[in-house]
């Protein structure tokens, strides 16, 4: 007879978790997002979310201006309760500090990037986004899988600062061709090269 496996669930506080608890608890998994006091555990990347960041991180790293850096799969702290993690951002050059550092402020932060997966489609459609505009991030893009072919799809968004929302501005599907925030054209159909 073998003993069954003991699993150690951490017991969250009364009040929830903090971003501080985020950073600083041993052994959470890869990824741990922290969404209004509560940590999200998120499963195995697929391919196509592990390709389609390398593509867009590969093709925004062309074309970022200097005083801005492309990092992927980072925690974003937007206040005590949230820190939610972009698969890909755009931040400001000078908040790169050490090689060490785990978390961007949202004030940092120019551009956020979802890549959706079935077990994330809530988070990255509605919850994410929401919190982003109303964190002040000017720009954000949600990417999707399209058709039999698996192509990305990417629904480009701006800030609306009166209202704190996001308006679209676009959906692209074979290039990525924008001007803002900077100049970028990414060949959305490259995913076969990855």
């Amino acid at each position: 007879m073998t003993a069954e496996p003991v699993h150690h669930w951490p017991v969250p506080p009364q009040d929830g978790y903090t971003v501080d608890d985020l950073l600083t608890l041993p052994d959470l998994p890869p990824h741990t997002e922290l969404i209004d006091g509560s940590l999200v555990f998120v499963s195995p990347q697929r391919n196509f979310h592990s390709v389609v960041i390398d593509l867009l991180v590969e093709g925004l790293r062309r074309t970022v201006p200097p005083g801005l850096k492309v990092r992927r799969e980072m925690t974003v702290v937007i206040d005590k309760r949230n820190g939610p993690e972009p698969d890909i951002c755009v931040v400001r050059a000078a908040s790169v500090r050490s090689l060490d550092q785990t978390y961007y402020q949202v004030r940092d932060v120019l551009l956020a990037v979802e890549v959706v997966s079935p077990d994330s489609e809530a988070r990255d459609q509605v919850t994410k986004p929401f919190k982003y505009a109303l964190a002040g991030i000017p720009y954000f893009w949600r990417v999707e899988m399209a058709g039999v072919e698996g192509y990305p799809v990417v629904n480009v968004f701006e800030l609306d600062k009166e209202s704190r929302a996001y308006v679209p501005t676009g959906t692209y599907r074979d290039a990525l061709k924008l001007t803002v925030p900077f100049d970028i054209d990414i060949d959305l159909t490259e995913i076969d090269q990855f």
